[in-house]
């Protein structure tokens, strides 16, 4: 029990020594030691201001690069959209055979706006990158004219997106194959892929009169 005590008092001694030893100081000492007490909580104020600032400065630029990479991807999706950026994914590829000339323009417009409507993302017709302003004819003498170029049978298709919804598309009843089925010597096919790669580019156009608004 003494040994006990003993412990405790020597415990009690040493956490009394700083004020004892505070006690003991001459006032210019106590001065200069209070002086020292105030230089080291400034700077500690200092240090933990510059830690606020770099914390500050490191979650601004986080959310920095999320911008940068939010309008990167968006910038990306309007590439593949407006037909200037090259694309890949999942997707079917549609081939009509028409060895005698009897499938019109109409037919594969009317293609592109199922496969369109059933949700894809790219589509390729036989080398031209299809777009919003894609326009399709009948060419004189055979074949098609497809943004002004001229494109023989068979016609291809590649069109990006769910392939299972756009397979569907195009076997509804009525639709795209039964439709080229009625056509004399005419056959289509749908082909699911799960890589589909559209290579064809379109260069945009410079405005000749349309400017950003103010």
């Amino acid at each position: 029990m003494l040994a006990g005590l003993g412990f405790g008092l020597a415990v009690m001694v040493r956490s009394a020594d700083p004020a004892d030893r505070l006690g003991r100081l001459r006032p210019d000492e106590l001065a200069a030691e209070l002086e020292n007490l105030s230089v080291d909580g400034q700077r500690l104020q200092d240090e933990a201001g510059g830690l606020r600032a770099t914390q500050s400065a490191i979650a601004d630029g986080a959310r920095g690069d999320a911008d940068i990479d939010r309008a990167r991807q968006e910038a990306d999706a309007l590439a593949v959209l407006a037909g200037t950026s090259p694309a890949t994914g999942p997707g079917v590829t549609l081939t009509i055979n028409d060895p005698r000339g009897t499938v019109e323009a109409w037919i594969l417009v009317d293609a592109l706006q199922e496969l369109r409507d059933a949700g894809a993302e790219a589509i390729e017709l036989s080398g031209v990158r299809v777009v919003a302003s894609t326009y399709i004819v009948d060419a004189p003498g055979g074949g098609m004219t497809v943004d002004g170029g001229q494109v023989a049978a068979p016609y291809v298709m590649r069109a990006i997106g769910d392939a299972h919804t756009l397979a569907q598309a195009m076997r509804i009843p009525g639709g795209v194959l039964d439709t080229v089925a009625t056509r004399d010597g005419a056959q289509a096919e749908v082909a699911n892929s799960e890589r589909i790669e559209i290579r064809a580019l379109r260069t945009v156009p410079s405005p000749r009169f349309a400017r950003p608004a103010d």
